[in-house]
């Protein structure tokens, strides 16, 4: 984009001189009454202002009339904006003046019916300058990599709106799926948070900053609503944001919060984005008034995913703006550019750039697969909300050093079915990227435990080696041989991991005495375990899931935090993502209401009931009415799943007991084999619809596979004789034997 460079100088009190340079050439200079000058101001400060504009008694009309105002000031007898706009692929306007003037909403420039800063092949991107002399020119080689970005919401209790910025950072990740974006969040909303992570990362990791929440003039100085360390409300100024980033400056910074781009008292003060950019960061983002938090989360994801594909700063800013001025948000205007003298150049490379390096971090929630549907069972990245304080303490728990304030080798997850344990845990994985995970789900014993050895990223082949022969070693005890594992010098000594064991009480705990023990293998495997991150003060830690609590190891520490169900909020962010229990849904608003009452802030059984409420051929009423019914809230999954598998034809709740007889997912050739019925596919489509039947797909043949949903075993192996289960066996070993035995040779595939 071309550059051109605008000075409106004061040479006088009461006269200005305006110069105008094109990519660094000679200026061109005229001048100006300063009554003038200060005439224009008066308008748009009366005009365009937060009252103004929430009060919408300054419409599109009005709009437009102050940007062709603007474009008058700046165009002059001489035309000088006119012949600028005459070159594509674009103009970045850097306007250097003084701060009544650079508080002037540049981002409405109207001209010819249409705004310059969104209309046309070449648009045009106004840049307040910060800071004396030329653009510098010397190129910043971008990264040849996907785009890093530091994402910190604050949250403070007390503090409303709560902002969903969940959701803003969901979609930040979906509009950059393709690209890819290595989003790393700092979940405390802390300044203390945001030193500690800039620190650990060093300068120059991150090429963005971005910071999302509300900001407001405290003392008539810009103020960002930050977290104390208990999630109170705390103030950041600009100067206490640049202390916590300690010179460790990204590219780029955006301070998504309303006003953050807007000059106190008419400009007599700098905003906070300008203040920044004075300590350090080269560019900044904010916004000059209130915005909305959609429009603010679809202008961010429409950013990134330019900036993640390769595109320059400039440009990345104008399609976000462009974006929303094309879906008729009235905010589309508000974002505004404050920038020193360096380049606004690219910072990644694209995606198909030669040795492009690739994130190394896999999701989360392909470490949480169902071991026989191999179907991920927690909520994916982009689909969490809530539990901020409790995802807060368990990070505190998590990185405690040994010995301080609530220390801690394990930190167990408790709390009853469908409350999101696993999700939960998840979640706390992809906050700790700097771990290696290893994940196991139900029972383990030590041949299960072995298997860590190829669950881990080791730093080299030999540390992976000595590491499987220390665990294969039993001439040692356990304990013995996991120290030398965690030990400085061992084989993951500067490897910190994350020690999983999901849904433990499966396998793992025996009951006793009315409470729960750990089992004869788990006694060996957990308390050697924890002794060792003990001993040797590794910074590894376990996280346990468990619906039961049980004795702690002698010695050794479990932190344990309990799940509690969705508070309201939460829930109301959930219910936003769920297409039939959300808001203006076509969904019955009285059934939906029952629904979502029924389900007691569960989120398990909130997707469940939004998979079905919006069946007609149903008995919804009724199948609400007999969860309501239930007392035991916690047992409402299964009175639903009681209730809707009696309410289906009985040769599909017998295709379901038949189906169940094989412990494993099976593609739909066998299903059709052990259900030899002439509706089977309609039965398939049906059970798959209400989540009776579990639908996955092969990840080789990439074709349909299906498993009878755990709710549904202690309710359908009565519908079928002992004979007609030994018949659905016996078919399934045929038809399983034909596709993976006697079709694999054929084609000679590998079994």
């Amino acid at each position: 984009m071309t550059t051109v460079e605008l000075e409106i100088f004061e040479l006088t009190s009461s006269y200005c001189e305006l110069r105008l340079s094109t990519d660094g050439g000679p200026p061109k200079t005229r001048g100006l009454d300063k009554a003038a000058v200060d005439q224009l101001v008066e308008l748009v400060e009366r005009d365009y202002s937060q009252h103004a504009i929430a009060q919408k008694v300054f419409g599109a009309a009005q709009l437009a009339d102050l940007g062709a105002k603007l474009a008058v000031f700046l165009d002059g007898d001489e035309r000088w904006l006119t012949q600028v706009l005459d070159s594509p692929p674009g103009v970045t306007l850097r306007i250097t003046a003084e701060q009544r003037l650079r508080h002037l909403p540049w981002e409405l420039l109207y001209s010819n019916t249409s705004y310059l800063t969104v209309a046309g092949p070449a648009p045009l991107l106004p840049v307040r300058a910060v800071g004396a002399g030329p653009a510098l020119q010397t190129p910043i080689e971008p990264g040849n990599r996907p785009l890093r970005v530091l994402f910190m919401a604050t949250s403070p209790e007390g503090v409303e709106p709560v902002l969903n910025f969940e959701a803003e950072e969901a979609a930040i990740l979906a509009a950059t799926s393709r690209t890819g974006t290595d989003l790393v969040v700092e979940e405390s909303g802390t300044l203390d948070g945001l030193r500690f992570l800039s620190l650990d990362y060093g300068a120059g990791h991150f090429d963005v900053l971005h910071l999302s929440g509300h900001a407001t003039l405290r003392n008539g100085q810009p103020a960002f609503l930050v977290e104390n360390e208990f999630g109170g409300l705390a103030y950041a100024t600009a100067d206490q944001i640049a202390q916590a980033m300690a010179g460790h400056w990204p590219r780029m910074v955006f301070v998504s919060g309303c006003l953050t781009g807007n000059a106190p008292d008419g400009g007599t003060f700098p905003s906070m984005s300008e203040s920044l950019v004075r300590a350090g960061a080269p560019v900044v983002l904010g916004w000059a008034l209130p915005v909305g938090d959609v429009s603010a989360t679809d202008f961010a994801a429409e950013l990134y995913q330019a900036l993640a594909g390769g595109k320059p700063i400039d440009q990345a800013v104008i399609e976000a703006r462009r974006h929303l001025h094309q879906e008729k948000r009235s905010s589309w205007h508000l974002l505004r550019v404050y920038a020193d003298r360096s380049p606004l150049t690219p910072m990644v490379t694209p995606l198909n750039t030669r040795r492009r390096a690739r994130i190394q971090v896999r999701p989360a929630d392909q470490e949480f697969l169902d071991p026989q549907t191999q179907l991920s069972r927690v909520a994916a990245r982009t689909a969490f909300v809530g539990r901020r304080r409790i995802i807060q303490r368990c990070l505190r728990t998590l990185n405690q050093p040994h010995g301080g304030p609530g220390a801690a080798e394990a930190l167990m997850l408790h709390g009853m079915g469908g409350l999101g344990k696993s999700s939960l845990a998840s979640r706390l994985l992809e906050r700790m990227p700097t771990h290696q995970r290893a994940v196991w789900y139900g029972r383990v014993d030590l041949r299960k435990f072995r298997e860590l050895t190829t669950k881990i990223l080791f730093p080299t082949m030999d540390q992976q080696i000595e590491a499987a022969q220390l665990l294969d070693n039993t001439q040692a005890p356990l304990a013995v041989r996991l120290r030398h594992l965690l030990d400085g010098n061992g084989p993951l000594g500067q490897t910190p991991c994350l020690f999983v064991f999901d849904d433990f009480e499966d396998g793992n705990l025996d009951e006793r005495d009315g409470s729960h023990v750990l089992s004869p293998a788990m006694a060996d495997i957990l308390p050697a375990l924890l002794t060792a991150i003990r001993e040797t003060g590794s910074p590894s830690r376990v996280i346990i899931t468990s619906r039961y609590r049980f004795p702690t190891p002698a010695g050794t520490h479990i932190a344990v935090e309990a799940l509690e169900t969705l508070t309201a909020i939460e829930q109301t962010k959930k219910l936003a993502n769920l297409p039939n229990l959300r808001p203006g849904s076509p969904v019955d608003p009285a059934i939906r209401a029952r629904a979502i009452e029924a389900a007691a802030r569960n989120p398990r059984l909130l997707d469940w009931l939004d998979l079905i409420v919006a069946d007609t051929t149903l008995d919804i009423a009724g199948l609400i009415t007999a969860i309501e019914s239930e007392a035991d809230r916690y047992r409402r999954e299964t009175i639903l799943a009681k209730n809707l598998l009696s309410s289906q034809a009985p040769e599909l709740q017998r295709m379901l007991a038949k189906v169940n007889v094989v412990e494993l997912p099976v593609p739909a050739e066998t299903v059709h084999a052990i259900h030899d019925h002439p509706d089977a596919a309609h039965h398939i489509e049906r059970a798959t619809q209400l989540g009776l039947l579990e639908s996955g797909t092969d990840a080789e043949t990439h074709q349909p596979r299906y498993y009878v949903s755990n709710v549904l075993r202690p309710l359908i192996r009565p519908l079928i004789s002992n004979d007609e289960y030994t018949e659905a066996c016996a078919a399934a070993a045929r038809s399983l034997h034909n596709i993976w035995i006697t079709n694999a040779a054929t084609s000679g595939t590998p079994t």
